[in-house]
């Protein structure tokens, strides 16, 4: 008697669908063979790309490298479990190197970390034209700031040119000439946050303070008066078109999010499964910005045709400066304003977040820069005049600020520690080399000033520790300005107090800038800009931690934070979960 395999087997398999009869069917046959080579191909590409040409054939596989990692992935998975340019920060110090440190992502593709001075400086200066930003880089981040001087690289000689001649026509501009004429805006914008601040808390009866809103609407005025001559009222208004439309680009929903991580990582011919430009109301708002950029524009070339030659030169605004110069057509100043606008004032936001973490964690700090502002601020400055019709703060002069050598050494020590852009990538255009070691086109590099201004070999041993003195000169050090005065304080180049053994000191220590023909062209203008905030945000108020008693130590290397802090990464990286309450200090007369 047959068993129940023998007669059920047979029949299950009587109903599947018969193969074709290849023999009589040679065009079934050719495309059998046809998948059958095609897969094959493609399995032979795959492992070409993502095992063999990595792990035996790559030039670069010499490299020192961090260990462990997915034999498929690579140092993915590590990578997207911290803030950007947090690995490279644990791996500059750990792992021996001469400049360079080769790690492999998504489907083991090769990734070069630059971390030493003389790999940076071939990178950045010496063969700048090897290198440009990745197509896909320029592509996402140019849909939330515009293809401006900070995005505008190309290998067509014409658009060398083109970036070239932008970035000459601005630098009058951007010149520390016309950014100290800035001064009385930046200050009556910090004395207008910090004022509007106070007056809000004692309506609410309440100390804690949403400080991403605040300082961000801040931060978009500072840009708005200073840069284009316009009030944009944010402070007051924070339900106006433009900060609204900016919350809705910087904070993205989570399809926005994905689909922005996956034009990073997807290979251009599957890009269309994830179009940024159609994701959730980011389009909208920036078409709508840019909008308001176009409007900008024409308000001010109309403005500047009325104006008489005695009217000219009061007009310090970058974008009068840019219109002045003729080199810039409706579009090109419409990229720049969005530039601007967008990461001009998210970085200078972020470094405030992270100068207002630091004062709460060291409280001898907020004392130190308050008793240093109170001698140095002439009084009528330090208050916030109930008259505005005048211009209250015209005569503000830059070097109220300046000559503040701790406030400036504290500024620089937050931006050092907490550069706001953690990491910047570049892509070899052809066959080149770094240091002597060979780099094949195609390569892409990773610039971290997150890891690099916290080499400890080219900090010395306390590169972790906020210690805004490290940029303090000692008296007679003969360092001297052009007026023949010796300064106290260093922006350029710090006093590190190192071992013999750790070298020379050198300016590609610190990255937060950048270096080169590609280097931040409003750096002066940040600095200032940042100088004015915390000055007038000391002198407003005592700041602390909503539980101090929860503050703890931050981890190691930075890795956590006091506080709950937690990095937050978008077009910067910013302190998530800041929770803080001020004490209005009152005026002084």
């Amino acid at each position: 008697m047959a068993s129940a395999q023998q007669v059920l087997l047979p029949q299950a398999f009587s109903s599947l669908p018969a193969l074709p009869d290849l023999s009589s069917s040679p065009s079934a046959l050719y495309s059998m063979l046809a998948f059958t080579f095609a897969a094959l191909l493609l399995l032979a590409l795959t492992l070409w790309h993502c095992i063999i040409y990595p792990k035996v054939f790559s030039p670069l596989r010499h490299l020192p490298e961090p260990a462990g990692g997915s034999y498929l992935m690579g140092h993915f998975y590590h990578l997207i479990r911290e803030p950007l340019g947090q690995p490279i920060r644990e791996w500059i110090n750990k792992i021996p190197h001469k400049g360079l440190i080769r790690y492999l992502d998504y489907f083991n593709t090769e990734r070069i970390a630059v971390v030493g001075s003389k790999a940076l400086a071939d990178v950045l200066v010496h063969k700048a034209d090897d290198f440009m930003k990745p197509p896909q880089f320029v592509r996402v981040i140019g849909n939330v700031i515009g293809v401006g001087l900070v995005l505008a690289e190309g290998e067509e000689h014409k658009l060398i040119l083109t970036v070239e001649m932008h970035r000459k026509a601005l630098l009058p501009a951007f010149s520390y000439r016309n950014i100290k004429d800035l001064f009385p805006a930046f200050w009556s914008k910090s004395q207008e946050l910090t004022h509007s601040l106070a007056k809000h808390l004692e309506a609410v009866q309440d100390e804690h303070v949403d400080l991403d809103d605040w300082v961000s609407r801040a931060t978009l005025d500072i840009i708005g008066l200073a840069a284009f001559g316009y009030n944009y009222q944010t402070i007051s208004h924070p339900s106006g078109l433009l900060a609204e439309n900016y919350r809705k680009i910087l904070t993205p929903d989570r399809w926005t999010q994905l689909a922005l991580f996956l034009n990073f990582v997807l290979p251009p011919w599957l890009r269309w499964l994830a179009p940024i430009r159609n994701t959730s109301d980011n389009a909208r708002a920036f078409q709508e910005i840019k909008t308001i950029c176009r409007q900008m524009i024409q308000r001010q070339r109309a403005r500047l045709a009325t104006s008489t030659a005695s009217d000219l030169p009061i007009d310090r605004d970058i974008l009068s400066v840019a219109i002045a110069t003729g080199a810039f057509s409706d579009e090109d100043l419409v990229n720049q304003l969005m530039t601007f606008l967008a990461a001009g004032h998210e970085t200078t936001a972020a470094a405030m977040k992270w100068s207002i973490y630091e004062l709460c964690l060291n409280p001898p700090i907020q004392h130190r820069i308050r008793e240093e502002l109170w001698t140095r601020i002439p009084a009528h400055h330090l208050n916030y005049p109930n008259d505005q019709s005048e211009g209250p703060y015209k005569d503000f002069q830059a070097a109220h600020i300046d000559q503040c050598a701790y406030l400036q050494a504290f500024c620089s020590e937050i931006l050092r520690v907490h550069p706001p852009v953690p990491f910047t990538a570049r892509v070899a255009t052809q066959d080149t080399s770094i240091t002597g070691t060979f780099i094949p086109k195609g390569t892409t590099l990773v610039l971290s000033p997150w890891a690099v201004n916290r080499s400890v070999e080219l900090w010395g041993a306390d590169a972790h520790v906020f210690r805004p003195d490290r940029w303090l000169m000692p008296p007679n050090a003969g360092v001297t300005t052009s007026s023949g005065l010796q300064p106290e304080y260093s922006a350029t180049r710090p006093r590190l107090e190192r071992q013999k053994t750790m070298g020379p000191e050198t300016p590609y220590a610190f990255l937060t800038f950048l270096h080169g023909p590609r280097s931040c062209i409003g750096q002066s203008f940040a600095r200032a800009e940042l100088a004015c905030l915390i000055a007038a945000w000391v002198l407003a108020f005592e700041t602390e931690f909503c539980c101090p008693e929860e503050c703890g130590e931050p981890g190691l290397g930075g890795k956590t934070y006091a506080a709950g802090v937690e990095v937050v990464v978008g077009i910067s990286a910013r302190p998530g979960n800041l929770k803080v309450k001020v004490r209005s200090l009152g005026e002084r007369l």
